[in-house]
């Protein structure tokens, strides 16, 4: 079969080739993957700056089929539709995992780039009791977000990070940040404000625009956000920020955006070790920081409800669909701003 594959480390060193059919173990079950998409996970490894266990299938957001069932699995059968958490080979007995939080065990290595992922026909998957059912009538590109949506619900909704009424400002319209910014309003924001530069012009603050659930959309290079924000606010400043961009000027922007006992949520990866960080800031403002990392059990069904639901309007987020031969343009669409969510059929 023939997989996206990082073969070695280094920028870049990414191909598609051709791999083995995975052989399952009594404990595991095989998925024929159906749609899987792009994260910024997949971006960062190509340009070296996520851990990765070369060679190694990429891909850990999918919707798929099971083909084939251990011996040992007894919970699902051939032809079940299903997505899955990534926390596969968390050790499931240090004091991470048995407080609920395998998502950042020190064993866990997840599909697409610990072990091999999605980004392939078939995928092995060795811990069933992380697999989800998906809903009747619902496609596979649409199941397939069920991964990023799990990570908002487990970043604001399990957090209590939005509360009835707030005024929420997202930083970073990327796929996340857009999607943070919809369920913001979904769960009760009152004003739901959206920051991005020039690059988001292309298509995702248009997108963004075209949206009910999204009542202010700023471009921090025309415009100047903080008094904007302010004239919005009554000068108190945002309930929250949701930092969805990674970048050092917008978590700059972001705190001095966000009013006095605020909460801030760090959603975006930096891709680096080190950034310039506005520390005491922070502490001047006696600010609610919450950092954030993949998913949690209990943020699963309510994400795939979410999706069911109709929060995220896939036919505009979902802007390219395409096979794997297509990983190039796509994940430049990606990082140029012309894509908010790549997703690869199969």
């Amino acid at each position: 079969m023939q997989a996206l594959v990082k073969t070695a480390k280094g920028i870049g060193q990414i191909e598609v080739v051709e791999r083995d059919k995975p052989v399952i173990q009594p404990n595991e079950v095989l998925i024929q993957i159906d749609a899987a998409a792009v994260c910024g996970t997949d971006i960062h490894i190509f340009h070296d700056r996520f851990p990765y266990w070369p060679p190694v299938t990429l891909g850990h957001e999918f919707a798929g089929e099971i083909a084939e069932v251990g011996s040992e699995v007894a919970t699902w059968k051939v032809g079940d539709r299903v997505v899955g958490e990534p926390h596969t080979l968390a050790c499931g007995h240090c004091p991470l995992c048995r407080s609920g939080n395998p998502q950042i065990c020190n064993d866990k290595r997840s599909p697409g780039w610990g072990i091999d992922g999605a980004f392939a026909r078939y995928m092995r998957f060795p811990d069933s009791k992380l697999l989800h059912r998906i809903p009747e009538g619902m496609d596979a590109a649409t199941a397939c977000l069920a991964e990023p949506m799990a990570n908002i619900v487990s970043d604001l909704v399990l957090n209590n990070a939005i509360k009835v009424g707030d005024t929420v400002m997202v930083s970073g319209p990327g796929p996340i940040g857009i999607m943070a910014a919809l369920t913001c309003k979904y769960m009760g924001a009152s004003r739901v404000i959206v920051v991005g530069t020039n690059q988001d012009e292309l298509t995702r603050l248009p997108f963004c625009r075209n949206q009910r659930a999204i009542d202010n959309v700023i471009n921090v290079q025309k415009e100047n956000a903080l008094a904007i924000i302010n004239e919005l606010t009554n000068g108190m400043g945002v309930d929250v920020v949701v930092e969805a961009s990674g970048a050092a000027p917008a978590i700059k922007m972001g705190v001095n955006a966000l009013r006095k006992m605020g909460t801030y949520t760090a959603i975006g990866l930096t891709g680096r070790d080190e950034i310039s960080f506005p520390y005491d800031t922070f502490m001047k403002k006696a600010v609610n920081f919450h950092f954030n990392i993949s998913t949690k059990y209990a943020s699963w069904e309510p994400a795939i409800k979410m999706l069911a639901d109709g929060v995220i309007p896939v036919d505009e987020y979902i802007t390219h669909l395409g096979s794997i031969d297509n990983w190039k343009s796509m994940f430049e669409a990606l990082e140029s701003g012309h894509a908010i969510k790549a997703i690869f059929e199969f």
